[in-house]
């Protein structure tokens, strides 16, 4: 090459080899899928604490539970994580009610089955906003190996060239690792955002996890005083 070549990175994408231009491609749908994950999770996640939040001053502050029941029967398919929770729980609750008063089961049966209720929805509902972190995960630690062995690729092609050459300079071996590194430099593209969006994804589902757990907890000493 000469030492005018065009160095931008869309030449050096096209005229890089088949193998690092393949590698570049698995980066970019990597980084395609991650950015999509990171958008519905940050909507996803933002929309259940403002749920949480709502539930939250709502239960405590004074409403009955019967009318919150009934709120969220007539939004059963819409309702947020927390007041899926609720709505479980409360569910089995008179279930288990109306089985003690028919004599079919006792109080510590009917505790244990409002605690199953409502763990089994949390962990449905923990396990929908934690759907996709693992390809956050798996696109963060991987990217850029990836990325490096597209470089290390680039590089030894760049130099096998070379071989075919009488005398070489700095102008002609720069394009070509220049092509490599461009490699690198996707696969930390790709890589960074997905580190940072499942350390704040996970930090988040965490922290609303152990609100969730709480409320479990404090709901379920509700029921047992009022039955």
């Amino acid at each position: 090459m000469e030492a005018t070549a065009d160095l931008s990175i869309i030449t050096l994408i096209t005229r890089a080899s088949v193998v690092v231009q393949i590698v570049l491609a698995i980066l970019l749908i990597f980084s395609l899928a991650s950015w999509t994950i990171i958008f519905q999770k940050w909507f996803q996640i933002s929309k259940a604490r403002s749920e949480a939040k709502n539930f939250d001053k709502r239960f405590w502050g004074g409403a009955d539970l019967n009318k919150l029941y009934e709120s969220a029967s007539e939004r059963r398919t819409s309702v947020g994580p927390l007041e899926g929770i609720f709505f479980s729980g409360m569910t089995e609750y008179l279930r288990s009610r109306q089985a003690k008063q028919e004599g079919k089961t006792q109080t510590f049966g009917m505790i244990d089955s409002i605690a199953r209720a409502m763990q089994a929805r949390f962990q449905r509902e923990e396990d929908s906003l934690e759907a996709g972190l693992s390809l956050l995960a798996t696109v963060g630690s991987v990217s850029p190996y990836i990325g490096l062995f597209g470089t290390v690729w680039g590089i030894m092609d760049a130099f096998t060239g070379l071989g075919n050459l009488e005398s070489a300079s700095l102008a002609v071996v720069a394009p070509g690792i220049a092509e490599a590194l461009v490699a690198t430099a996707i696969g930390l593209f790709a890589a960074i955002p997905a580190v940072i969006g499942y350390n704040r994804f996970a930090y988040s589902i965490d922290r609303l996890a152990i609100q969730y757990e709480s409320f479990m907890q404090e709901f379920q000493n509700i029921l047992n005083r009022q039955g």
